[in-house]
C-alpha cells in the first residue's frame, strides 16, 4: 500500500547521485505532490526545512536555465505527474525544454567541471545560452566590444551547474549570460586537490574538502633567534576570524573589524605559546572555573609558556562564561562557527554576533593591560 502523501512515488525514478537533495525534495514536492511533512519526515528534519528549501527553488525558476533543468528533470524523474503539479504558466516557460534528453551522469559533470570551471575561473570569462540552443559556450572579453570563444558545453552539463550553485545568473535576455559563484570556485578546488595525489601515485586525496577552504598567501614571521623576519606562505583562511573579517554586514561594512581580529589572534598566539611548556596536555576547559589546578610550578625555561598561559587565563576570566567559551573555541581551537554554536547548544546564525561582542571585551581586555603596561610577552 502507497504512501498517501507520495501518491506517485511508485512511478519515481532514481535521481543522479550528483542531484542536490533539496533540488529533489523541490521535484517531489511539486512533480509528484510529496506533502512537505511526508518529505519532511523521510529526509528527518522539519518541515520549514523543506518549505525553506522550496521556496529558494520556486524563486530561482525566474533562471531559465534553472527553469529548463528543474522542468527536464520534473519530467524525467517523476513520468506520472501529480494533477495539481504544474499550471499553464509553467508550461508555456518551459515548452522550449520539450525535447527528450537524457540526465548527466557524475563521471561526465565531474570531467566538464574540471574542463569548465577552469576557465570560467579566468578573468572576464562567462557562460552564454539561449533557450534554443543544444550547447552553451564559454566566451572571454578581450575588449569592450570582443569576445572570444574558450569552450563549449552540453545543455545538460550547464543545467547541471546551475542546480549545484555552481553558476549563477549575471543578466538575463535572449541570450542569458552566467558567472562562476563561489561555490563553483570551491567545488573546482576540491577536485584539483583530487587529482594531485592521482597524479603524484597516491590512490585518494587526503584532505579533499580542506583544499577548497584554503586561501594562500604570505605572512612575515620572527623566527627563534633569527636576525631579520621571514616570509612564509601561510593560510590566510585558516582561522575562522578571517572568514568572518572578509563579511560584509548591510552597510556593507566588514563584520569583523581589524582590531577585533588581531584581538583573537593575539589570543590565539598567546594560547599556541602557552601549549609550549612542560605540559602541553592541559584542560583548557576549565580554564573559567579551574582555579589554579594544573598551573606550572616554578620558573625556569618554561617561563615564557607560563606567562603565556597566565594571560590567557586572565584574558578568559575577563571574559567571564559564555564570550570566554566562543573566543576560546573559534580562536584558540580553530572551531567552525556551525562547530561552535552546536556545542554551545546555540541557535543557528546567532554565534558570529556573540563572537564580534566576545572581541569587543577581548580587544578592552588588551587595551587596559596596554594603558597598565603589562601587556608584554614574558
Amino acid at each position: 500500500m502507497g504512501n498517501p502523501a507520495s501518491p506517485d512515488s511508485s512511478h519515481a525514478v532514481a535521481p543522479p547521485p550528483w542531484l542536490p537533495q533539496p533540488t529533489y525534495w523541490y521535484l517531489a514536492h511539486t512533480e509528484a505532490g510529496q506533502s512537505l511533512r511526508a518529505l519532511a519526515r523521510s529526509a528527518g528534519c522539519h518541515a520549514s526545512t523543506i518549505l525553506r528549501h522550496v521556496r529558494r527553488l520556486e524563486q530561482r525558476r525566474d533562471d531559465p536555465l534553472c527553469d529548463s533543468a528543474l522542468a527536464q528533470l520534473g519530467r524525467q524523474l517523476f513520468p506520472v505527474p501529480h494533477p495539481r503539479s504544474r499550471n499553464e504558466d509553467c508550461q508555456a516557460m518551459t515548452a522550449f525544454a520539450r525535447s527528450p534528453k537524457t540526465l548527466t551522469d557524475g563521471a561526465t559533470l565531474n570531467r566538464e567541471a574540471r574542463r569548465i570551471l577552469r576557465r570560467l575561473c579566468e578573468t572576464g570569462a562567462f557562460l552564454a545560452i539561449a533557450p534554443e540552443m543544444d550547447k552553451a559556450v564559454v566566451l572571454k572579453q578581450m575588449g569592450q566590444d570582443a569576445a572570444t570563444r574558450i569552450g563549449v558545453l552540453d545543455r545538460a552539463v550547464a543545467e547541471a551547474f546551475v542546480l549545484k550553485d555552481w553558476i549563477s545568473c549575471a543578466k538575463p535576455g535572449r541570450v542569458t549570460t552566467y558567472r562562476i559563484t563561489q561555490a563553483g570556485r570551491s567545488a573546482l578546488k576540491r577536485m584539483l586537490a583530487e587529482e594531485a595525489p592521482a597524479a603524484a601515485g597516491f590512490s585518494e586525496a587526503a584532505r579533499p574538502f580542506a583544499d577548497q577552504h584554503r586561501d594562500w598567501g604570505t605572512r612575515v614571521v620572527m623566527e627563534p633567534g633569527a636576525e631579520a623576519p621571514r616570509a612564509l606562505r601561510a593560510n590566510l583562511a585558516e582561522s575562522p576570524l578571517a572568514l568572518l573579517a572578509r563579511r560584509r554586514d548591510r552597510n556593507g561594512q566588514p563584520f569583523l573589524t581589524p582590531d577585533l581580529v588581531a584581538a583573537g589572534e593575539r589570543l590565539r598566539e598567546d594560547f599556541e605559546l602557552a601549549q609550549m611548556g612542560p605540559r602541553v596536555t592541559q584542560n583548557w576547559d576549565r580554564f573559567l572555573t579551574g582555579g589554579e589546578r594544573g598551573s606550572f610550578a616554578g620558573a625556569g625555561p618554561a617561563e615564557g609558556s607560563r606567562g603565556a598561559r597566565d594571560r590567557v587565563t586572565s584574558a578568559l576570566r575577563d571574559l567571564g562564561p559564555g564570550l570566554g567559551d566562543v573566543v576560546l573555541r573559534c580562536c584558540c581551537y580553530l572551531e567552525g562557527m556551525e562547530a561552535a554554536e552546536k556545542r554551545m547548544g546555540w541557535s543557528a546564525r546567532s554565534g558570529k554576533v556573540v563572537l564580534r561582542i566576545a572581541l569587543q571585551r577581548l580587544k578592552r581586555h588588551y587595551e587596559e593591560l596596554s594603558a597598565a603596561g603589562a601587556d608584554l610577552i614574558g
